[in-house]
């Protein structure tokens, strides 16, 4: 059964009325999910939004502010069946044109994503902006080759992503299987950001800037002027624990930071949709600063890197998603990286 939910606000997104999304369907059972998530996420404060997936589209996305769409994905690694569906993406639309941030795990999905997007309004995708290099939120890039947009990333992506194409894509096509990974290429950037870039979409502006080396060494975030919404990719991690690819020292102060920031809603990589600073960002802390305390602590005490591998972060093992998934690779990363302090 279907029923009628009206959102909170509802903006004129497009020029056409019945692309307008001040009425989406959605279904009994997706509206308690969503009402049990609000429920359980402590560090959601009340954020307007309309739970549901526009008519006609494959790939649930929810209007967390005016003009501002978020798909979550699944807490789950890449496999035939999600068809690469795990990370958070978003896109921004203004009066002239739409900005995507992340385009999910395959070409397929990264298509789905597309789709939902053309339900909302038929304005140009000028820009496709990636967070960081992870195949999770690239591997959908090629989706959007027809529309012609310029594709925005932090400056060192090109490199990271290049030295690791040929692993990734190997990786990926053996986890989601030849159907799922049918269509997948290497997209890179045509606009690399050094420092910050602001992005005009008419009606609002985007305000990009690179991060230093944290959960990777090409993180960018992306801040929407018109509801001052932050998009952290993945230098946010909530529910799904963290994975650290670049400097765990590094993170943690970017994280002191970036708990600073006076914004009305942030984005996470990974996780809910829209979450409040500083508390969204306290779990993902707490996580890094205990694996970097036991790590020292090994350290200090003569023992390997395998002995780290087999014992440490292990207090957190209850609060995250994916916990066994990448302990021992958070572990042997940070080891690496203290052992030289």
């Amino acid at each position: 059964m279907w029923h009628r939910i009206e959102c909170s606000f509802q903006p004129d997104i497009d020029a056409e009325p019945h692309r307008a999304t001040d009425r989406l369907l959605l279904s009994r059972q997706g509206f308690l999910r969503a009402a049990l998530a609000f429920a359980a996420a402590p560090l959601l404060k009340a954020i307007p939004a309309c739970f549901a997936t526009p008519v006609g589209a494959s790939l649930a996305v929810d209007e967390i502010g005016p003009g501002v769409f978020v798909h979550q994905g699944r807490y789950e690694v890449q496999s035939p069946e999600n068809r690469g569906d795990m990370a958070n993406a978003g896109f921004i639309v203004g009066t002239d044109a739409v900005a995507v941030i992340d385009t999910l795990g395959s070409t397929q999905v990264g298509r789905d994503l597309r789709d939902a997007i053309r339900t909302v309004t038929s304005k140009p995708i000028r820009y496709v902006i990636n967070t960081h290099m992870h195949p999770d939120h690239v591997f959908g890039n090629a989706a959007f080759k027809e529309d012609s947009p310029a594709f925005v990333a932090n400056h060192k992506l090109a490199r990271g992503l290049g030295s690791r194409a040929e692993r990734y894509l190997a990786i990926n096509k053996q986890m989601l299987g030849p159907e799922a990974f049918e269509g997948i290429e290497i997209v890179f950037p045509t606009v690399p950001v050094d420092g910050t870039l602001s992005l005009d979409l008419g009606g609002r502006t985007l305000l990009l800037e690179t991060q230093r080396t944290a959960h990777t060494d090409n993180d960018l975030t992306v801040t929407d002027s018109a509801t001052n919404t932050l998009f952290l990719g993945d230098l946010l991690f909530s529910v799904h624990v963290p994975t650290l690819d670049g400097s765990i020292k590094g993170w943690l102060a970017l994280i002191d930071d970036l708990k600073q920031r006076k914004v009305a809603r942030v984005v996470p990589g990974h996780g809910p949709r829209a979450m409040q600073l500083p508390g969204a960002l306290e779990p993902e802390q707490r996580y890094l600063a205990t694996i970097a305390a036991d790590v020292r602590k090994l350290i200090k005490e003569g023992k390997t890197i395998e002995d780290a591998a087999k014992t440490a972060g292990f207090e957190e093992r209850d609060a995250w998603k994916l916990f066994d998934q990448y302990r021992v690779r958070n572990v042997t990363a940070a080891f690496a990286e203290l052992e030289w302090e």
